[in-house]
């Protein structure tokens, strides 16, 4: 079974390179050890999930545009997560408000080639199937 994910679970991105916080809004009003539990929707740029510090993605225009100033060599820009669609799978047996809800082998897409996962979701002991 895997381990639900809560307010504060580590996140790393395959093109950043610096981990990232993944911040839960209590507004869905359910708690996982004593922190607001997450579901596939918390997937908002800047809000739900933080930077990763450098993006090294050449999808990513800026990175693309210093690489092409540097006169092709790779020049990692300030990563800047653009997040299109929601967390998947999740857990569907489990919902947090009308979700499921997040679990810690869900992964999501950055439109800049970059794939999202979670590296510690913050709970130890709240299981989802």
């Amino acid at each position: 079974m895997a381990i639900q994910v809560n307010m504060g679970a580590s996140l790393m991105c395959t093109m950043g390179l610096a981990p990232g916080t993944l911040l839960v809004l209590p507004k869905n009003r359910v708690m996982a050890e004593g922190k607001p539990a997450a579901n596939i929707m918390d997937n908002i740029p800047f809000v739900n999930i933080l930077p990763f510090g450098m993006c090294k993605s050449p999808a990513n225009p800026a990175v693309a545009a210093a690489t092409a100033a540097a006169l092709g060599v790779l020049t990692p820009m300030p990563c800047t997560p653009v997040v299109p669609a929601p967390w998947a799978p999740g857990a569907p047996t489990v919902l947090i408000a009308n979700f499921p809800a997040l679990n810690n082998t869900s992964k999501c897409m950055c439109a800049f080639a970059g794939v999202i996962s979670i590296t510690n979701p913050g709970c130890t002991k709240v299981m989802v199937p």
